[in-house]
């Protein structure tokens, strides 16, 4: 079995997830090789064949010529899979390769499970296994559901040329639109979770993180009801945060919210269920009853 595993490269550097990629291949126990549009210097450290292209002469993104490269490379390695992540880059590209190959898309993967690619289903409140019928299949990762592998390995570079040609013209990157709340900066982020009940609620969680001196974070599912402004969403269709303490009250981890804050220096979760997800990451978990927990720990900050 073996996959091509599809890199991405932004304003001159290499993104952390193409080693997402890596770890993908080697859960699913595939040979890789990897194409780079990208320059030679940010090359993905690993052993193993990297085709490269020059996004000095290809663009930084131009989805006719990337694809075009990306079939080139296919058609020298006869891969099984070929995998994207599942962002901007890769749900765009993505499909028009699967429809050059007329080959079976799979986007969003979440986990593998007996050789089987589970997704999400439902707003992700429910999980599926499945498997492409296609000899060959496009695949999307989603982004933090695979821990990244680390970098280390001389890469085997073979330089892959395509026609340049195209209609569309890479203009730039538009910077996301300013936040109220930059969660980024914050060292202590207190994050409110469906398990608070309802918006009237809020609140309890919200003077636990000022009596820290941190921000107020959100899940999805408190955006998504209106409990909560956009800003303080804290996950993959949120912010992606790395505080030095990270306290989840009510949520339970889904994997899209787990992606947005894995990265904490330390986590404490406060749920009544004690098989919560969120329970796998957090280096403390406490079983409790988050609006009975919450006012005594602000009591005693306070």
């Amino acid at each position: 079995m073996k996959a091509l595993l599809v890199c991405e490269y932004r304003e001159g550097k290499l993104l952390e997830t193409s080693y997402e990629l890596v770890a993908f291949a080697e859960k699913l126990g595939a040979e890789k090789a990897m194409v780079l549009i990208g320059s030679e210097a940010e090359a993905p450290k690993v052993n193993g064949t990297v085709y490269l292209a020059d996004a000095g002469k290809y663009g930084e993104y131009n989805p006719d010529v990337h694809k075009k490269i990306v079939l080139a490379a296919i058609e020298r390695e006869n891969p099984d899979y070929v995998v994207f992540v599942h962002s901007s880059y890769g749900w765009d590209l993505a499909p028009r390769v699967a429809a050059n190959l007329k080959a079976a898309q799979i986007s969003e993967i979440v986990d593998i499970v007996d050789g089987k690619f589970e997704v999400g289903v439902c707003n992700a409140k429910l999980r599926r296994t499945v498997t492409p019928k296609s000899g060959k299949a496009v695949l999307t990762i989603q982004a933090g559901a695979f821990s990244a592998a680390a970098a280390s390995g001389t890469p085997q570079l073979e330089r892959i040329e395509a026609d340049g040609a195209s209609v569309l013209e890479f203009v730039g990157y538009e910077p996301a639109e300013k936040k109220d709340v930059d969660l980024t900066r914050a060292e202590i982020i207190v994050s409110a979770g469906r398990g608070v009940g309802k918006k009237e609620n809020v609140p309890v969680i919200a003077a636990l993180a000022k009596a820290m001196g941190g921000e107020l974070g959100a899940s999805r599912p408190v955006v998504d009801a209106g409990w909560v402004e956009h800003s303080h969403q804290v996950g993959t269709t949120g912010q992606t945060v790395s505080p030095k303490l990270y306290m989840a009250c009510g949520i339970s981890g889904a994997i899209q919210h787990l992606a947005g804050m894995k990265k904490s220096d330390f986590i404490v979760a406060i749920n009544k269920d004690k098989d919560a997800p969120i329970g796998e990451v957090a280096d403390v978990l406490v079983v409790a009853d988050v609006l009975q927990f919450v006012p005594a720990l602000t009591a005693k900050f306070q």
